[in-house]
């Protein structure tokens, strides 16, 4: 069985969010010291995630969570599963 055939339409990795874009994490995956610590950085599930910007070279990712800024490479930030919520921009529209 494939496990991304479970995968929600609506789910992205969070190192696929785009600044200005939010997310809520649907869950937390590695393994190890790794799990452990983005844990600890409160990245549980149902923890909404602003992504405030990326580094010049588009590695690591500034994030906002429980408002504080933390950083994550790329690589750290594929392991969280989110769901992209909706935000409504200054004129009314809708972003994605």
């Amino acid at each position: 069985m494939n496990i991304n055939s479970s995968k929600s339409s609506n789910e992205i990795k969070l190192s696929e969010l785009k600044e200005g874009q939010t997310g809520r994490i649907v869950r937390v995956g590695g393994q190890g010291v790794l799990r452990r610590r983005l844990l600890e950085m409160g990245l549980i599930k149902g923890t909404q995630v602003y992504v405030e910007k990326y580094a010049p070279l588009k590695d690591p990712i500034e994030l906002i969570v429980k408002g504080y800024h933390v950083s994550l490479r790329v690589e750290e930030a594929a392991k969280v599963i989110l769901e992209k919520i909706r935000q409504e921009l200054t004129d009314g529209s809708e972003a994605n």
